[in-house]
């Protein structure tokens, strides 16, 4: 399974820079940071959330998924409007 996780986040990081090289001029390091973090926040999210669920134990696993997996989410969220609002600027 992770095999294939780490197969399709390859192909759409190479995607995502691609794109950014094409559509986006210049982003700012904070920006990449904050996109990393919040990644590898959703995946480590998502392995313990399976981890979890495959002991039996669910009710630390929704926990799990609203302590840390709302945060990944979050800071993928600002990622994403800190790369619209360069988009935006640069047109």
């Amino acid at each position: 399974m992770w095999l294939a996780v780490g197969f399709i986040l390859g192909i759409l990081v190479l995607g995502v820079i691609w794109w950014l090289k094409d559509k986006i001029r210049l982003m700012v390091w904070y920006e990449w940071l904050v996109g990393i973090v919040g990644l590898v926040l959703l995946f480590f999210t998502i392995q313990n959330y399976f981890g979890s669920v495959e002991e039996f134990q669910t009710k630390p696993a929704m926990m799990f998924l609203l302590v840390t997996g709302l945060p990944g989410l979050i800071l993928l969220g600002v990622s994403w409007r800190l790369i619209l609002r360069h988009k935006n600027n640069n047109v």
